[in-house]
């Protein structure tokens, strides 16, 4: 499989759309935390194809990707029927990891209402472990984040959570 490097790399990237679903609303009327995470995973999907990690990287290096760490921010809420559209964008990336984020917005009323950062790792599926990703992979990954790069840094890229400025 030839891994190309893209013409016109979308800066972010358009990701998918959803609407949230009666089962992902909890007892305060909205979506479920653990939903929130649910559909980010769901999204990201469309973000991994245009990296070049699709069905067919996976088969034919005999290789996937798995979570490292990740971390949302639940900004405004969304309930049930609301359309929800996705961005998303390369951070960084070195031969075994890929940083990325990507941003939930309510389609029609466009407001911000959740982001989640994550790190993932390649592994080879023979072996269960890390592996190095192949070299045009990493040049695709390359330009994609030259062109992501331009894009203002979130605020929530490495944010910590901290209690210092809650009153007791």
């Amino acid at each position: 499989m030839k891994i190309e490097i893209p013409t016109h790399i979308p800066t972010p990237f358009p990701g998918s759309r959803h609407v949230v679903q009666p089962a992902w609303i909890d007892y305060n009327g909205h979506m479920n935390v653990g939903y929130y995470h649910v559909v980010f995973d769901i999204a990201v999907t469309s973000f991994f194809d245009f990296l070049g990690l699709n069905p067919e990287f996976r088969e034919q290096n005999g290789s996937t990707t798995f979570a490292l760490e990740a971390h949302e921010n639940f900004l405004r809420e969304v309930k049930v029927g609301d359309p929800l559209r996705f961005e998303a964008r390369l951070i960084d990336f070195d031969a075994k990891r890929i940083h990325y984020y990507h941003e939930m917005f309510h389609a029609t009323e466009g407001y911000l209402a959740a982001s989640i950062e994550c790190l993932s790792s390649h592994v080879s599926v023979a072996t269960r472990r890390t592996a190095p990703m192949p070299e045009a992979l990493l040049a695709r990954l390359a330009a994609i984040k030259a062109a992501h790069a331009t894009l203002p840094r979130p605020w929530q890229l490495g944010h910590v959570i901290t209690a210092q400025g809650l009153k007791r």
